[in-house]
């Protein structure tokens, strides 16, 4: 069950703007990586459905998350079909992201009052997710489906929809300025966020830093 009621979870991404998004297999270095953005400020974490037994690595983090850093408000992304959604909502996953638009999921998720974030690419498939109750709206991928003038052109005739991207988003003040400038709601930050190097070097204040800078810049704007 989620420790964090929907409401609760929207109003924490509308105020810290950052979402950091990770997967590794090794429970550890996810906690790890929790840690260090829970210091630099984030209070929303979205651990990615990447691979085999990920459901156990994350059911290991989210109790160890509800002691150790119990403001964070852990949820799960790459879902894409509604069995793996409960599973994810039974081991107390606050919030779902897909990276595609599944109506099937959207009954899971409002039946538990969890936040559901999808996958869209087009005006129609955000205006069919505000349909199904979805209050922030995921466009994936970001750069390719047309960045931040995608947003602009989205925004200026829906100027209620709530838009997270993610896929070419980086936490440089260039990058973050085009997305939050063109009317974004908040970010996911992933691979950016997390190099390959500095998780081989457990270099975790780098993380820290660059999650604190993030949000600095993203609530400047």
């Amino acid at each position: 069950m989620a420790r964090f009621k929907r409401l609760h979870v929207l109003n924490t991404i509308n105020e810290t703007k950052i979402v950091p998004l990770y997967y590794n297999a090794n429970a550890e270095i996810v906690k790890n990586v929790v840690k260090a953005c829970y210091a630099g400020g984030a209070r929303v974490f979205e651990f990615t459905n990447r691979g085999d037994f990920a459901h156990e690595v994350f059911a290991e983090v989210n109790k160890w998350c509800a002691k150790e850093c119990p403001e964070m408000i852990m949820g799960v992304g790459s879902v894409v079909e509604s069995g793996t959604a409960s599973l994810y909502i039974q081991l107390g996953a606050n919030f779902i992201v897909s990276p595609s638009l599944n109506p099937d999921m959207a009954k899971v998720c409002n039946r538990r009052k969890v936040a559901w974030l999808p996958g869209c690419g087009t005006l129609s498939e955000i205006n069919m997710a505000e349909e199904l109750g979805c209050e922030i709206v995921k466009i994936f991928p970001g750069k390719e489906t047309g960045g931040p003038s995608f947003v602009k052109a989205i925004t200026a005739p829906c100027p209620w929809t709530s838009i997270m991207p993610s896929g070419g988003v980086s936490p440089d003040k260039e990058n973050l300025e085009s997305w939050f400038k063109a009317g974004v709601t908040c970010v996911g930050l992933g691979s950016q966020l997390t190099p390959a190097d500095v998780i081989a070097k457990g270099d975790y204040g780098f993380i820290e830093k660059t999650v604190k800078e993030a949000i600095a810049i993203a609530k400047a704007i």
